[in-house]
């Protein structure tokens, strides 16, 4: 099995578990954000366990899992103690970090380009420029975001679900 059968799998998180021997020797970079505690309101699980959520919330796409496999990756070297954690950042050290593990996976300059791209507006907001002027990032964004903003803590996310829906009427409206 390789990384585009596991992550492409029915039950995602079960084959991650299944081929954890084999995801951390392509990707040893992962045994960070095992057990990583992100000491946040806004997280209730650590950032390994948060990604599986968002991975298991996400459709299945391989473009998409990948970006959210590794779109907090950077988190256990981003961050900063303060009375709550944060993870100033993270965006632009998990991008690096994921075109770093990219090219070692082989994959060629222009899909690292995309791919590390969505990671580094993972937390960016979706606006109606970039839905106008590039919709299916626009829309690939949108579909790492939903499954990102879900796996976090479910008491602070009313704001967030507002602002998803908003993002997906005007996808569903520009794509007409």
């Amino acid at each position: 099995m390789d990384l585009k059968d596991i992550l492409l799998s029915n039950d995602v998180v079960k084959s991650i578990n299944d081929n954890m021997d084999y995801l951390l020797s392509i990707i040893p970079e992962i045994e960070y954000m095992i057990d990583f505690n992100q000491n946040n309101p806004n997280h209730h699980l650590d950032v390994w366990n948060h990604t599986l959520l968002a991975l298991n919330l996400s459709k299945k796409d391989f473009d998409i899992r990948l970006s959210l496999l590794l779109h907090d990756i950077g988190k256990p070297f981003s961050y900063q103690d303060l009375t709550i954690r944060h993870f100033k950042n993270h965006q632009s050290i998990s991008s690096i970090m994921a075109n770093n593990i990219l090219k070692r996976l082989d994959y060629d300059i222009d899909y690292r380009n995309y791919i590390c791209s969505l990671i580094y507006m993972h937390d960016s907001k979706i606006t109606d420029k970039m839905i106008n002027d590039e919709y299916d990032f626009a829309f690939s964004l949108y579909n790492i975001e939903y499954p990102d903003q879900m796996a976090h803590n479910p008491c602070m996310l009313k704001r967030r679900k507002e602002y998803l829906e908003s993002i997906n009427k005007k996808l569903i409206i520009k794509k007409g």
